[in-house]
């Protein structure tokens, strides 16, 4: 499988909902903080404060804008939860994974 963090949401062609499967093996090529949770990928970044956890939460906004993909977030004192899901298909799809993936791919901490 080609590197998710190296794909481009915008490149995708049509996108399909993926199964049990299909997200558990994408699931394989993320950091192990990520986990599914029905239609759903999140992962929960702790941090010492809240200024960090906001300052993530910018570069996950970042990343966001430029794959045209937006995740729920919820943010606090000490965290930042990150949650994707492709409203599109109503479920899970590969643009879920290569946002996760990026993510992974700038180091944030969690």
């Amino acid at each position: 499988m080609t590197d998710l963090a190296q794909k481009n949401c915008d490149d995708l062609g049509t996108l399909e909902k993926l199964g049990k499967e299909g997200a558990a093996s994408f699931l394989g090529h993320l950091d192990s903080g990520w986990t599914l949770d029905g239609n759903t990928l999140t992962r929960r970044y702790k941090t010492s404060k809240f200024a960090p956890a906001l300052m993530m939460a910018n570069a996950v906004g970042y990343v966001a804008e430029d794959q045209g993909h937006h995740p729920d977030m919820a943010l606090g004192w000490g965290y930042l939860e990150v949650k994707f899901t492709t409203h599109d298909v109503g479920g899970l799809s590969e643009k879920d994974f290569i946002c996760a993936a990026k993510l992974d791919a700038m180091g944030l901490a969690g």
